[in-house]
């Protein structure tokens, strides 16, 4: 049974008609799936059957270790938004649990953003990302019932886009209760950097821009 509405399928259809440069979806599983690792892998099936310019590779996380740890990827369901064809890059965008929900709109979004090329960040950000040195890692805990959520998860993947020295994450916060308590994730988006920095809610870009500052300057 397919996950996605044949309206909001036609929909898609149509958005994806203006995508421009190849998009690569990996999503990591295992053969005896855990929670929502099914749908996970069948949101990204379903999208790949909607254009000619998004492809799927699925790995089994125990099986294709080596690859897992080639992409980051240490817990399950993963999915990693990248550049496809004939020149893949990774970004360091990742979804760990299901981008179901209001995180099903930060997965186009992030889709349209890989394919057009522009990480559509301020100049000012652009600048300090620019000038990085030390890798940044950000962790924005999500629920799919959270509407404020899915800006959060995008700024945080706009910033790895532009930077190769940035990592973002988005983690579901009930299906990984035990990161939730270890960053005291008590309201949602919260977001992590660097294991000590936090911002509360959605912030806008030059809040967050200060708060990725404080982190570099710790």
């Amino acid at each position: 049974m397919a996950l996605l509405k044949e309206e909001d399928r036609n929909h898609l259809i149509e958005q994806f008609k203006s995508l421009e440069s190849p998009v690569k979806i990996v999503v990591f599983t295992q053969e005896m799936e855990c929670q929502y690792c099914q749908e996970t892998r069948m949101i990204g099936e379903e999208l790949a059957a909607l254009s000619d310019k998004i492809s799927l590779e699925v790995y089994d996380f125990e099986k294709d270790k080596e690859i897992a740890e080639t992409y980051n990827i240490d817990k399950i369901p993963a999915t990693v938004i990248m550049t496809g064809g004939d020149q893949p890059k990774d970004y360091g965008i990742r979804y760990f649990g299901i981008p179901s929900g209001y995180e099903f709109s930060s997965l186009i979004e992030d889709i349209m953003m890989i394919s057009s090329g522009d990480s559509g960040l301020s100049a000012a950000t652009k600048e300090m990302l620019a000038n990085l040195e030390e890798p940044l890692h950000l962790q924005v805990f999500v629920t799919p019932t959270c509407p404020y959520c899915p800006p959060a998860v995008l700024l945080a993947h706009q910033l790895a886009f532009e930077s190769d020295k940035v990592q973002a994450d988005m983690v579901e916060a009930i299906e990984f209760p035990h990161l939730s308590m270890k960053y005291q994730v008590q309201g949602v988006p919260r977001t992590v950097i660097n294991e000590t920095i936090h911002q509360e809610g959605a912030a806008p870009e030059a809040m967050l821009l200060a708060k990725l500052k404080e982190a570099v300057a710790a």
